[in-house]
């Protein structure tokens, strides 16, 4: 990877893609049934926000399976934010916003009064339960009548406990061989980040918001539907699952 002042933004987003996909190794999986879905539901033009963007691995995806696309990319994170700016640098299909999702107002920085689409994946749960569903009644306000909302996340069902013990130890198990043959983890990417020379302040701010991890909350896909329909949204169910994750579905 390049680390020098002209830094190589293709590089550090495919970094940061294989750094999560240790985690999540089904991820692309995940990305192409919200794209099917897209498509399915709003068309192969959608106008679409990106929440919680991060580097912008969802418009990376969108642009390139739906080339007529648009994408407005919204995140707090600077150092993410600084490799989606360089990424699509350029890109007058792409849009990205600063803000603060627990923010009540941060949709009026937003280009758009309305999108066909708002995608988001492996990022809410940063954040706990309330003002997780405070921000599901902003989304069902930007989402146009027919338009969709996706959240690809971790939705734990804590009535299966044994269940939900087994996956853990085998996707450990899997994660710790990864490691050893080299694999970066969260911890790894951000040391690396922070000896950067571009990436260094951006991490370093970004770490002055967030501190190590945010800790939030990850209900079940039920309670992410139930809700999604208390806030507005006329069906809501989950489209995709793994043992600890899923990706829910809301139609406007």
């Amino acid at each position: 990877m390049t680390t020098t002042a002209g830094a190589d933004w293709h590089a550090w987003q495919q970094s940061w893609d294989r750094q999560q996909e240790w985690y999540l190794p089904d991820r692309e999986e995940r990305f192409r049934v919200m794209l099917d879905m897209v498509e399915a539901l709003v068309g192969p033009e959608p106008r679409v926000l990106d929440l919680a963007c991060g580097t912008g691995s969802i418009t990376a995806r969108l642009l390139e399976r739906f080339p007529k696309a648009v994408s407005t990319g919204v995140d707090l994170d600077p150092a993410l934010l600084a490799i989606a700016e360089g990424t699509f640098a350029g890109d007058d299909r792409v849009a990205l916003v600063t803000a603060d999702l627990k923010d009540p107002e941060w949709t009026t920085l937003l280009p758009y009064d309305s999108y066909d689409a708002v995608l988001t994946a492996t990022a809410l749960h940063w954040l706990h339960t309330e003002p997780l569903a405070a921000l599901y009644c902003r989304i069902a306000d930007i989402v146009r009548d027919g338009g969709v909302f996706m959240n690809a996340d971790h939705m734990i069902d804590e009535t299966t406990p044994r269940i939900n013990a087994a996956d853990r130890a085998q996707r450990h198990a899997r994660m710790d061989r990864a490691k050893d043959a080299g694999v970066l983890d969260w911890a790894g990417w951000w040391e690396l980040a922070a000896q950067d020379p571009v990436l260094a302040g951006p991490t370093a701010r970004r770490f002055e918001i967030y501190g190590e991890h945010a800790e939030g909350d990850t209900p079940s896909a039920d309670w992410h539907a139930r809700v999604l329909r208390e806030s507005g949204f006329a069906e809501a169910r989950p489209v995709w699952r793994s043992p600890s994750d899923a990706l829910v579905l809301a139609l406007k």
